[in-house]
């Protein structure tokens, strides 16, 4: 198969899966809140997605390895595609929380073996743009996702089965891809083999995964507690969703001309340029929020995205730039992981921050987290293994 039709299937399916994630965060919030559950059981509800990933990172290299990319897509795709199905089946809490537990493996996998055959296939020279597609595809899907929610009012199953089918039609596509296994030196059979790659890869390029860790931070923080953030400085949920609207879509405008700039500037260099801007554009937000001017935290919110939106599919090709071939894999399930871990830590420390921190600014430990990321990235990130091989 032509390897450009290959790389559009790719991302077409990435985009569906982002549209279920996006679909799900809003429409079983608000599930649940109109089932008068609260909002601790709400939040401890959408954990079990990254728990799901988590969970599973450790077991995903050997299959990829041993069964090539494509049996992983297909694995992954048909959890999503089932579980998704199953919604409507049983309206319970517990259920609900198992069935997003497997989505989070499904994901995972489609996501860890999508990325990782990309990775694999793309030269240094479009890298940067082919991973950008990849975000782009998935922040457009995640964008569109929430648009469901209304649904709800017609038929509480609707949006579940619409999602549902519009994954199988990405998984009914993915049939027509030849297979392919990454390239390795050695057979890996045992969780042992996993952890040592582990160890590898982190010593080659742990720097490139503290932006996707970043991604996952500022994601979940933004949509976890940001909101009970702003409605407390007396910011209304109309304009709560019209800030968070802004950095969606800055993220999306700039997500492919950012991944085309760095495979002529260089990943670290654009990391650098980007953590600098949206660390500034999150400390003038907190300048502004005394002001309650909206105007001026919207265009905060959209130069913030259209500058850190991108952390992630950057860090991806970082990755790919320090990580030799053998291991791209292995870093690409740690990008993931990193990735996952950020989630969870956002609205747990954000919330943190809220309740026990009354003098500092949300958009201050936004930025503190930035200038970490940013310092690391400055001081450690200097060789890509690619590059010297290649000089």
């Amino acid at each position: 198969m032509n390897s450009r039709i290959r790389f559009w299937i790719l991302v077409s399916t990435v985009a569906i899966s982002g549209f279920s994630q996006g679909m799900l965060l809003p429409l079983i919030a608000v599930i649940f809140e109109n089932n008068g559950i609260n909002s601790t059981l709400n939040g401890l509800n959408a954990t079990a997605l990254y728990i799901g990933i988590l969970l599973a990172s450790p077991f995903m290299e050997n299959p990829l390895r041993k069964y090539g990319y494509k049996p992983i897509i297909m694995a992954g795709g048909l959890l999503v595609t089932v579980s998704l199905a199953l919604f409507p089946v049983w309206s319970s809490f517990w259920f609900w929380f198992a069935l997003r537990f497997i989505i989070g493996i499904g994901d995972h996998a489609l996501h860890f073996a999508t990325q990782t055959w990309i990775t694999s296939f793309s030269t240094k020279n479009n890298l940067g743009r082919n991973i950008s597609l990849y975000g782009l595809f998935f922040g457009i899907g995640f964008a569109v996702g929430p648009l469901m929610t209304p649904l709800v009012t017609i038929n509480e199953a609707l949006p579940f089965l619409i999602s549902s089918l519009l994954c199988l039609i990405g998984w009914c596509f993915l049939l027509l891809l030849k297979n392919e296994i990454p390239e390795q030196e050695l057979k890996v059979n045992t969780i042992f083999d996993t952890l040592q790659r582990f160890k590898e890869a982190w010593k080659y390029g742990w720097v490139a995964f503290l932006p996707p860790l970043g991604y996952g931070f500022l994601e979940s923080s933004l949509n976890g507690i940001f909101p009970v953030y702003g409605l407390r400085i007396g910011i209304n949920v109309t304009n709560v969703s019209l800030l968070l609207t802004a950095f969606a879509i800055g993220g999306i405008i700039t997500q492919l001309p950012l991944g085309m700039l760095s495979d002529k500037w260089g990943r670290r260099n654009v990391l650098l340029i980007v953590l600098t801007s949206g660390m500034s554009a999150f400390f003038l937000a907190s300048i502004l929020e005394d002001s309650a001017s909206i105007l001026g935290l919207m265009l905060c919110f959209g130069l913030a995205g259209m500058m850190v939106g991108s952390t992630f599919s950057l860090g991806i090709s970082y990755m790919a730039d320090l990580m030799p071939q053998n291991l791209l894999p292995t870093g690409n399930l740690l990008c993931g992981v990193c990735f996952s871990l950020g989630s969870l830590l956002g609205p747990f420390l954000g919330g943190a921050v809220i309740q026990w921190f009354h003098g500092i600014s949300y958009f201050h430990m936004i930025s503190a987290v930035l200038l970490l990321i940013l310092l690391a990235i400055f001081q450690f990130g200097k060789k890509e293994y690619r590059s010297v091989l290649e000089v």
